[in-house]
């Protein structure tokens, strides 16, 4: 049996080499302290590539243009610590791929060379969980050639497929740092608009897939009312885990995974992080099944609550660019969406606000309407019109399922904000959209 060693992260640096590719484990369980040191090889070392998703911190190697570009940055999501790198490095990019193939996408173009993940210390049958989250970490380790884990004793233990043996681990280096927390966003009245509209699609027994944001937690609290549902998320947050807490969520009618609350990531607050440990009613599992297809199906009355930033109207939804310029990423919006339509019963909604206040070439500020007549040249399709069901402003709710193009069209126009219908109508009989 392979017993780890424990070594330092001058050590750990040290074993890249030219030409490495390394996947780093994402979000909550991102690799900090090799992350926060790795500026020191950048000038020892060529062409390494390096695989971040869903950042939640930057780092030097991110900031400084000399260093940074010494590495090839690959992101599956793009969050705003990447943003930013990118607006500075030349060798940042995006990386299309599905949530629940993020294991097959991280492995696809050549063999990884180096995982670095974050994992709990060993219990004591020699195990050891990589906590808060297991998108692609449980089986990209499996198929590395050298895997070191940092031994943080702030990450709390779940239970899934985040649970691994010691022996599939080669290295373990102790730190200690903070994880990173969720900073709940302010519910504005578009919102609670918004919120409010949807929780009155959700009916007891239901089962969730809610995210993070104002808009999710905006529905979180219009649900108090609500009896037994239950969580079958890809990401759970605050809002997801304080219905669990106050009973609102227990489960009892899930069709799979009954009583639990399954998850692919954690995001949140300290209190729910003290909650998620060691507690055998939270599973975290990996997107490869959490998001499954299959998987969603068989999850009777399932409900998708995601958002989008712009929708044309034939309900093509662009969720993760402006125009061409990527702003987060695809994630797990067609997975859920289009699971959830093939569960018995499920409902899949795509929110967003009906305009936004957008920054123009010569400084000043326009709203813009974001139901559009056709989507930004250049903007990536994240939910295809094929694909689509509810979409929610703070205007309404409108059902696509089955509609003709010039219904779509007619349907969205009147979500879309007041000041913007007879535009869009007239720019849709243009276009040939509506007669």
């Amino acid at each position: 049996m392979k017993t780890p060693k424990i070594i330092t992260i001058e050590k750990a640096l040290s074993l890249v080499k030219d030409n490495d590719k390394i996947v780093c484990a994402c979000a909550t369980t991102e690799p900090q302290g090799f992350l926060s040191n790795i500026h020191t090889i950048a000038h020892s070392v060529k062409n390494v590539e390096v695989w971040m998703t869903l950042s939640m911190r930057s780092y030097p190697f991110l900031q400084d243009k000399e260093i940074g570009n010494s590495f090839i940055i690959n992101s599956m999501f793009f969050s705003k610590p990447i943003r930013d790198a990118e607006a500075v490095l030349d060798t940042v990019s995006y990386v299309p791929t599905h949530l629940r193939n993020t294991a097959i996408t991280a492995m696809a173009a050549r063999p990884v060379d180096i995982f670095v993940g974050t994992c709990t210390p060993p219990n004591k049958d020699g195990k050891v969980s990589l906590g808060l989250a297991d998108v692609y970490e449980s089986e990209v380790l499996k198929q590395t050639k050298t895997v070191i884990l940092e031994i943080n004793p702030n990450m709390p233990y779940t239970y899934g497929t985040t649970e691994i043996d010691s022996k599939d681990v080669d290295y373990f280096v102790n730190v200690e740092y903070k994880i990173c927390e969720d900073v709940v966003a302010p519910i504005n009245d578009k919102d609670k608009a918004i919120g409010g509209f949807i929780s009155q699609y959700i009916k007891d027994g239901d089962c969730m897939q809610i995210g993070i944001g104002s808009i999710p937690n905006s529905v979180v609290q219009y649900l108090a009312a609500k009896k037994n549902l239950g969580i079958h998320t890809e990401l759970a947050g605050d809002g997801a885990i304080e219905l669990v807490k106050k009973g609102i969520v227990n489960g009892t009618k899930k069709t799979i995974d009954t009583n639990i609350l399954s998850t692919s990531i954690v995001f949140a607050s300290q209190s729910s992080y003290d909650y998620v440990n060691l507690n055998k009613n939270v599973r975290v599992m990996r997107c490869s099944h959490s998001n499954a297809f299959n998987t969603l199906a068989s999850q009777d009355n399932q409900v998708s609550i995601n958002t989008s930033l712009e929708v044309d109207l034939t309900g093509q939804c662009c969720s993760e660019s402006l125009g061409s310029k990527q702003f987060s990423g695809t994630g797990g919006q067609t997975d859920t969406a289009v699971g959830t339509q093939m569960a018995k019963c499920g409902k899949a909604f795509i929110a967003l606000y009906s305009t936004a206040n957008v920054k123009q070439a010569d400084g000043t500020r326009k709203e813009v309407s974001k139901i559009v007549v056709q989507l930004k040249q250049g903007a990536a399709v994240s939910l295809h019109r094929n694909d689509v069901m509810y979409i929610a402003t703070e205007y309404g709710v409108v059902n696509l399922k089955g509609l003709s193009i010039a219904n779509r069209a007619k349907a969205l126009i009147s979500i879309a904000h007041p000041s913007f219908r007879e535009e869009l109508t007239a720019q849709a009989k243009q276009i040939g959209l509506i007669k």
